[in-house]
């Protein structure tokens, strides 16, 4: 079987990982990374960790505008597929590199897989989730992560072709979680001691394109007496520069550089809670039984809240400073997302369908 993998964004890279190491054992892959995330700290150094080979083609997209970012990777992908002739194009999540290689796939004769597919959060103006939707109804395969997502997908008539096979990134946290334990130095390169501390992520352009937001974001982080570790994305950097709060950030939170993925999982385990607006952080913090406080109105991994370990607040001061002090805990495990094989269970639907 011949797979062209597209990847573009820091957790698609994870997810891919976990698919790419049992795909490769039998089958051929060529990988294709659009430059969607183009920083060396966003992209190269988790190739790097997670053993992953280097991108067989790196088209340097970079950022753009929705609709030329979108276009670029459609013209380039285009030619791939018509150079590989791939059995599947395989894509992941939910970001236009997911979008581009979707609407190639539905113009030339090639199965499209989608894997993370049925995610909803039901906020239309996030892109994220037009993508998604747009993603799932061009797929011929669909690997939902959850009973929920099937649903999902059942309620916009999509039945066939759809496979439950857990989340992968529960498989890669799994991985991570073992290995960061013996890897990764991060708390004595930041030099956070045995202290509590809590860790924040902030990128999404609901909160880090309105000032009023992320002031208040900000304000009730620094008001925390715990340490605020806040690996900054660039763009979020370039925002707060913008609404001239930077200084503030560098003052009164840990700011540092965005770091690898052995590093983050270990920041993530060793937090007292974690405060974000990312989907996957959600996710990992559930699995790691670190209480979260998203930073978000809607959330599409619905089970974490409903099992008590995560809580959506958006920017109200009042809700945000609350639930940091009286975080809340998970009821559950990561039963939801299935039992750490999505990436093995992935292979061997692909392996069956093209017999």
């Amino acid at each position: 079987m011949d797979v062209l993998t597209v990847v573009g964004a820091r957790p698609q890279f994870i997810k891919a990982f976990v698919v790419s190491r049992e795909l490769r054992v039998e089958h051929d892959e060529v990988l294709v990374h659009t430059g969607q995330h183009y920083d060396e700290e966003l992209s190269d150094v988790f190739f790097d960790e997670l053993g992953l080979p280097e991108p067989d083609h790196n088209l340097g997209i970079g950022s753009e505008s929705h609709a030329t970012q979108t276009a670029r990777m459609m013209v380039e992908l285009e030619g791939l597929v018509e150079e590989y002739d791939p059995d599947v194009l395989l894509c992941y999540g939910d970001t236009n590199s997911t979008l581009a290689a979707a609407i190639v796939a539905s113009k030339v004769d090639v199965e499209l897989a989608h894997v993370e597919a049925g995610l909803r959060s039901f906020n239309r103006e996030m892109p994220e989730e037009m993508n998604r939707i747009l993603t799932d109804h061009a797929s011929d395969v669909l690997f939902p992560p959850s009973d929920r997502a099937v649903r999902h997908l059942e309620s916009e008539g999509i039945t066939e072709g759809v496979y439950n096979v857990g989340d992968v990134m529960y498989d890669s946290l799994l991985w991570a979680r073992e290995v960061a334990a013996e890897r990764s130095t991060v708390h004595e390169d930041i030099g956070i001691g045995d202290e509590a501390y809590l860790l924040a992520t902030v990128h999404r352009p609901r909160n880090t394109d309105d000032r009023d937001r992320l002031k208040t974001i900000l304000a009730v982080l620094a008001a925390d007496p715990r340490e605020v570790v806040f690996p900054a994305h660039p763009r979020t950097i370039n925002q707060l520069e913008r609404y001239d709060l930077l200084e503030t950030a560098e003052s009164e939170l840990t700011l540092i550089d965005p770091v690898g993925y052995l590093d983050f999982v270990t920041l993530q385990a060793g937090a007292e809670v974690i405060v974000t607006d990312s989907g996957g952080i959600q996710k990992e913090a559930f699995f790691l039984g670190v209480p979260c406080v998203t930073l978000r109105e809607e959330t599409e991994w619905v089970e974490t809240v409903e099992a008590g370990g995560n809580v959506l607040v958006g920017a109200d001061a009042d809700a945000i400073a609350e639930a940091l002090a009286d975080p809340p805990r998970s009821s559950s495990d990561a039963e939801p997302y299935g039992d750490g094989t999505a990436g093995e269970k992935i292979v061997d639907v692909l392996d069956e369908l093209s017999e």
